[in-house]
């Protein structure tokens, strides 16, 4: 036997389903704005990394990354830390 459900409980969960859908419609919208983000911080990398090899340097600057982490770990705790790592990754590849 099913349980009757009541109007109150209906439009309640109808109400939460609709904010909940415009919700994630929010996040995904964020998610889209952040992967557009670190396509352009990968093009950027990559401009600065094309630099430094045609000055005669190395393609990766440690000291920097380290500011990085740094500051990834100071802003979000720890998750930062690897955060950042994957920024590093896809930004300047494996070293």
């Amino acid at each position: 036997m099913s349980t009757p459900t009541t109007t109150a409980t209906t439009s309640t969960g109808t109400a939460s389903d609709e904010r909940i859908a415009e919700e994630r419609g929010r996040i995904d919208e964020l998610d889209r704005r952040i992967i557009d983000l670190v396509h352009e911080r990968m093009e950027v990398s990559a401009r600065i990394q094309r630099a430094r090899i045609e000055a005669g340097g190395r393609r990766v600057n440690l000291s920097r990354e380290m500011e990085i982490l740094t500051r990834y770990r100071e802003e979000l705790g720890r998750p930062g830390t690897s955060l950042a790592m994957t920024l590093l990754e896809l930004c300047r590849g494996r070293v």
